[in-house]
């Protein structure tokens, strides 16, 4: 496994449609590996391989319930309503106010191509919507209902 370098707001690689994985091999496993590692390292509770500069249909996310990494997931049920704070380990230091579903049932494949279905709620029902937003070039801010001032994000 290795530490992969989390592309920075104002690199191109964000604003692009990841494309779906199609093998289900090594290279996938290596992918999926370093990104757990490296969000584990920046302290993030996801990722998406955009994040790192490779434009296909991945995420890892962890919200402390363990491990959950999705494959060409796609969501296919929301419900209910949250506005909470959000970040992004591609824009340091920035937070803002977002509104999300509170209730999100997503569709996704596993890394040896399982289907898998997920039901999240609260945070993690905003990681999915946030890092599903990713694979289609879309960063929260694009979804900031009020960008928080340094002075709110330290109290």
């Amino acid at each position: 496994m290795a530490i992969r370098n989390v592309v920075k707001e104002g690199d191109e690689v964000l604003r692009k449609t990841a494309r779906p994985v199609t093998d289900f091999n090594e290279r996938l496993h290596i992918l999926l590996d370093d990104m757990a590692e490296t969000m584990y390292k920046e302290n993030g509770c996801g990722l998406a391989a955009n994040q790192v500069g490779i434009l296909r249909r991945v995420v890892v996310i962890d919200t402390g319930e363990g491990l959950i990494e999705l494959v060409n997931p796609e969501i296919i049920k929301k419900s209910g309503s949250q506005q909470e704070v959000e970040g992004c380990l591609s824009c340091p230091g920035e937070y803002g106010i977002t509104k999300r579903p509170m209730k999100v049932t997503v569709k996704a494949f596993d890394r040896f191509g399982n289907e898998k279905i997920y039901e999240g709620e609260g945070l993690l029902a905003r990681a999915f919507c946030h890092e599903l937003d990713h694979l289609d070039g879309v960063l929260y801010k694009d979804n900031v209902i009020r960008m928080l001032s340094p002075d709110e994000i330290e109290s």
